[in-house]
Formats: C-alpha cells, sequence, structure tokens
C-alpha cells in the first residue's frame, strides 16, 4: 500500500475530538501518549481519508492546510450542516477544476473539502 498521511497540530484535545469525529463523522483508530496526561498523537480516518493529530510541538506548526477529496462536495455540505458544522466558504467552482469547501478546525488548520468539477 502506498499512501500519504497528513499531520495537523491541535492545541485542545476533546475540540478535535468533537470537531473530526461529531462535526466531520471520522473516527478515532488510535491515540498514542508517552504517559498519561502527556500530549497525544492519534489518528483519524473516514474511508479511506486518514489524518494524524498531534500535540506534540516539534511534530508539525499550526495552522496547517489539507485538501480532502470527495466524491460529491455537496453532499459532505448537507451533511455537515446537519451536524451542525458551518462551512467558512460553501462549495464554488474554482478556476483550477475543483468544487470546494472551505472550513477551519479549532486548531485554526484549514480543510478543504473537493470534488474535482466534471469527474
Amino acid at each position: 500500500m502506498n499512501a500519504i498521511v497528513p499531520t495537523l497540530r491541535i492545541g485542545d484535545y476533546e475540540a478535535a475530538v468533537r470537531f473530526y469525529v461529531e462535526g466531520l463523522g471520522f473516527r478515532v483508530d488510535f491515540e498514542w501518549r508517552h504517559e498519561p496526561g502527556f500530549p497525544v498523537f492519534m489518528q483519524v480516518s473516514r474511508g479511506d481519508m486518514r489524518i494524524y493529530l498531534t500535540e506534540h510541538e516539534g511534530d508539525c506548526v499550526a495552522p496547517g492546510l489539507v485538501y480532502l477529496y470527495v466524491p460529491d462536495v455537496d453532499a459532505w455540505q448537507a451533511e455537515l450542516l446537519t451536524r451542525g458544522v458551518i462551512a467558512e466558504e460553501p462549495p464554488v467552482n474554482q478556476p483550477w477544476g475543483n468544487r470546494e469547501l472551505s472550513l477551519r478546525d479549532p486548531s485554526g488548520n484549514r480543510l478543504r473539502i473537493c470534488s474535482v468539477v466534471g469527474a
């Protein structure tokens, strides 16, 4: 298997879980800490999409930007609204061929959920 897994820095574990799991419909695959109470390194996934979330300062800096490609961004928008997640920018066609919506997680990371126009 070949894969690239983006890593995003988070500052608040509970807020990140609420956003990614309750809000976006991801699941927590694993969590790892050196010891109880230490910063977390975790993976969330939804379908074939995976994202690492880390509280460790040396892993990466916030805010980051991740593009998530899905078959139907408008269907995602409708689902997110039922979960109380409001996009910063609703789905719009971009000149580079994506239809995308923009979100920010509680740590300021930007997520662009996209579908390829005409695909």
